[in-house]
């Protein structure tokens, strides 16, 4: 369960740090705009409060990966915090910009931390 539980929260890093790329880097170039379906004005005009909000998600990439290097007790209250920040992310985006970030960010933390949970329980 441990290690079904580290390969989850690995994806889901990874997964935070395609978005801080998308976000930071993308968002106005084609990749970025067909990935979060943006005209070309509206992508130029909110390049920076995209590029801030990739910013927080590579933190949360980071304390993915902290928790995955500390393992251990401490391991496991970092992940199990950085996840529940995720869970927290994706619920508040599927409710305010499009329900399929549910999907792409909230249901892997969910899967994540109850993976997490049942290993260390």
């Amino acid at each position: 369960m441990a290690l079904a539980a580290s390969i989850v929260i690995a994806i889901i890093a990874l997964l935070h740090l395609w978005f801080l790329v998308l976000e930071m880097f993308l968002w106005n170039r084609p990749a970025g705009r067909r990935a979060f379906g943006l005209t070309a004005e509206f992508a130029e005009q909110s390049k920076v409060l995209a590029a801030n909000q990739g910013l927080y998600n590579g933190f949360l990439a980071a304390g993915l990966v902290w928790g995955l290097w500390l393992g251990g007790a401490e391991g496991l209250h970092v992940k199990t915090f950085f996840l529940g920040c995720v869970l927290v992310a994706g619920l508040y985006g599927g409710l305010t910009a499009t329900r399929k970030v549910l999907w792409i960010q909230a249901a892997p933390a969910v899967l994540g931390l109850a993976l997490l949970l049942a290993g260390n329980a």
